[in-house]
């Protein structure tokens, strides 16, 4: 179905399942919603909506604008489509910054959080030179692959798996269908992070948040998962999961651990 926001783009959503809503929100910036084994795994104890972010995926190509409040705004407007009062979010990487974004402007529209593989709410730059170095471990000389060609995606996103000897199918299972990557989004969202993040004003919206929170890590993501602490130690209603042997997809590698979590959540 086609959910329209307030300056016209059409975002693709879509609805399944019974029970209380849970909102999904994916990773990126510019990607897709490949959330499919998620929601299958929720139906029976969830209505579970998924949607493609602006610029991406199933929803119009557009000229953004590339910022959190214009995000924001877009899944505020997928809530009103389907007639909702209050949400569970599960945001995923970028998807889970994003959710906290909007459970820190709207609280009062958010019943809980479940904030999965994200990297916490200090600076970039706390973090993602231990995720360089351990993403060019995972890779090793498959890193050389060209830019836009989806075989350099699917083996990009291979490093996202401990499981080494299934990584590179359970990559070419998050490309298909596959969609061309928005560049422009990611490049634009990924430098707002960088100057943004970390300030004193977001840790201090973080520990006035009175809504529950669930954090659920894969033990051996590569981006590390230290991060995470800032956003753990900040909040008050916090409690963390960290599932071993398992990465940056963690419901691919711990699926019953991972749903038993975001039930406990619910």
């Amino acid at each position: 179905m086609t959910v329209i926001t307030e300056d016209g783009v059409r975002l693709w959503a879509s609805r399944s399942g019974e029970g209380e809503p849970l909102v999904l929100c994916h990773g990126g910036p510019g990607l897709w919603d490949m959330f499919q084994d998620v929601a299958a795994m929720l139906e029976e104890r969830a209505t579970v909506i998924r949607w493609d972010q602006r610029g991406g995926g199933r929803s119009q190509r557009c000229a953004g604008p590339w910022t959190t409040e214009r995000f924001v705004a877009d899944l505020d407007a997928v809530r009103r489509h389907f007639r909702l009062d209050r949400i569970a979010l599960l945001g995923h990487s970028w998807g889970a910054q994003l959710a906290l974004s909007y459970t820190l402007t709207h609280p009062e529209r958010v019943s809980t959080l479940v904030y999965v593989s994200g990297t916490g709410i200090g600076p970039v730059s706390d973090w993602h030179a231990s995720y360089k170095e351990n993403l060019a471990v995972r890779l090793g000389a498959e890193r050389e692959l060209p830019d836009g060609d989806p075989q350099r995606a699917v083996h990009q996103w291979s490093a996202e798996f401990v499981d080494r000897e299934g990584a590179l199918e359970h990559a070419r299972r998050m490309a298909d269908p596959w969609f061309d990557i928005n560049r422009e989004c990611n490049k634009a969202l990924n430098a707002e992070t960088r100057s943004t993040w970390g300030t004193p004003e977001l840790h201090a919206a973080c520990r006035s948040l009175d809504v529950p929170v669930t954090i659920i890590d894969g033990a051996e993501d590569i981006r590390p998962r230290s991060a995470v602490d800032s956003l753990e130690q900040a909040l008050p209603r916090v409690r963390r999961t960290v599932l071993p042997r398992a990465g940056h997809l963690p419901w691919v590698e711990s699926p019953q651990a991972f749903r038993n979590a975001v039930v406990d959540a619910l």
